[in-house]
């Protein structure tokens, strides 16, 4: 079930309706409700791997539990393990096995060998990297002593599979998100409006702006060697804005629809193509998961601690591990190695954390210095995006060939009105880069005013939608 069709549209409301005047009164049956509306949810792509979700919940469950029972360090690792094994087992069984395979034949077959070894027909199940990562820091913050085990089982599955960010995230924390199903909600106004406002600027994002720029992207990207240079770097400028559009949408529906019930999710994007370093842009961009390997992997690597050679293995490993978590594929691999190599320089001169602060604060026009800064930023991430989205390794080098050819000085053969609407939009992001999203127009005093400017952006998304398209990260 898409949040972008009808079907969603009529499930969201009557889920709302049940959720606050007929289950309202008791917390326990609120959070069955929401697991069985959940499990329904993600049914609709595919009931068979329902039980994935069920076995890991139940695994976790239990070992959160034994957790607190021993102080015993290899009682606590055994257990610890049994989590790791179980959840990472799965997702690498449906995710990798293939890959694996094949990349294990091609091996021997450099060295004249031929092995039998076959790959198998394994469907991926949706959404399958966010909840084994957002279940796995359960058991890995108890095990550290960051939080308690709870006993209530229903909270727990209600937890694991809520269904607004069950398959694309944000990949939520237990200490946050857990709480939140162990005590009653109470129906808030202006919590809901703030979620219809982000459901409004999701839909916008994903329906204009990702469904519009796929179209043009999928037929350059298709028939790259047949492109000119400027129409092959635009090619990846539409894409950098399709996936921006598609996933900061996906996460805006997502913590829309999860206020509407009463909770508070994570923010997982902000406005992260106005980064003035590499550094700051993964601070913006899909922050749940940025934070995810920062707090599972980097820092207990050793971090920014010991010697040169560590840290820069520490951050090789962290963005090999992130480029392979996005798919099977090399040129995930690829595109996290180079984003390393381009990130080493700023965290082994202490740039990494440079700027925390608004770009140009207060001030309508940005200076020369931060529209270089953001440019050049912008320009990396754009080129490296190539790698993530070209089928194979051989495409991506040729499509990036292709781009750096004395044609990328002549006129594109794209839409120069998405190039001027795209821009347009940055604008507006840079207008309000001070606000927790674009719809946040308090500033305006007059309220019918407001209310022109909601409705004026839901005729937008519904008169100039593009053709409906999956959301790229269902793939991972």
């Amino acid at each position: 079930m898409l949040f972008n069709t009808v079907d969603f549209a009529i499930f969201l409301p009557v889920v709302f309706l049940l959720y606050w005047f007929v289950f309202k009164a008791n917390i326990k049956i609120q959070n069955i409700f929401l697991i069985v509306v959940s499990y329904f949810f993600y049914a609709c792509w595919d009931w068979r791997f329902l039980g994935l979700i069920a076995v890991s919940s139940l695994v976790d469950f239990l070992v959160g539990k034994e957790l607190a029972k021993t102080s015993l360090a290899k009682q606590r690792k055994l257990l610890l393990g049994l989590s790791l094994i179980t959840n990472l087992g799965i997702l690498g069984f449906f995710k990798y096995f293939n890959f694996f395979i094949e990349n294990f034949n091609q091996v021997f077959t450099l060295f004249g060998k031929s092995l039998e070894s076959s790959t198998l027909q394994i469907l991926l199940p949706v959404g399958i990297s966010f909840y084994t990562f957002q279940t796995l820091s359960y058991t890995i913050d108890i095990y550290r002593g960051k939080i308690k085990p709870t006993n209530n089982v229903l909270a727990f599955f209600a937890f694991v599979s809520f269904f607004p960010q069950l398959v694309a995230g944000p990949i939520e924390r237990a200490s946050n998100l857990l709480p939140q199903f162990l005590k009653a909600r109470i129906f808030n106004y202006d919590k809901s409006v703030l979620g219809l406002k982000l459901i409004i600027t999701g839909l916008f994002k994903k329906m204009v702006i990702a469904d519009n720029c796929a179209r043009v992207v999928d037929e350059i990207f298709k028939y790259y060697p047949e492109q000119s240079g400027s129409t092959l770097f635009f090619g990846a400028f539409f894409f950098a804005f399709q996936i921006y559009g598609d996933f900061s949408g996906y996460s805006d529906i997502a913590i829309g629809s999860a206020k509407l019930f009463g909770f508070d999710l994570m923010k997982n994007f902000n406005m992260p193509y106005l980064s003035r370093n590499l550094g700051e842009f993964w601070r913006r961009w899909h922050i749940s998961l940025s934070t995810w390997f920062r707090d599972y992997v980097y820092i207990p690597l050793g971090g920014n601690s010991g010697s040169k050679f560590k840290v820069v293995r520490n951050i090789c490993i962290v963005f090999l591990v992130s480029g392979l978590w996005h798919g099977a594929n090399w040129t995930f691999v690829v595109w996290g190695f180079i984003h390393a190599l381009c990130f080493l320089p700023l965290i082994l001169n202490e740039r990494n954390t440079k700027f925390k602060d608004i770009a140009d604060g207060g001030k309508l026009f940005p200076s020369l210095k931060t529209i270089l800064q953001i440019g050049t930023t912008f320009l990396v991430v754009v080129l490296l995006w190539v790698f993530f989205r070209a089928e194979t390794l051989y495409d991506a080098l040729n499509y990036l060939g292709g781009i750096f050819d004395k044609s990328l000085f002549s006129i594109p053969n794209v839409s120069r009105g998405l190039i001027l609407f795209l821009f347009v939009y940055l604008i507006v992001e840079w207008l309000q880069r001070d606000k927790d999203h674009i719809l946040e127009i308090s500033f305006i005093k007059s309220k019918p005013i407001r209310l022109m400017v909601y409705y004026a952006v839901v005729f937008v998304v519904f008169y100039f939608a593009g053709e409906t398209q999956a959301f790229i990260y269902f793939q991972f």
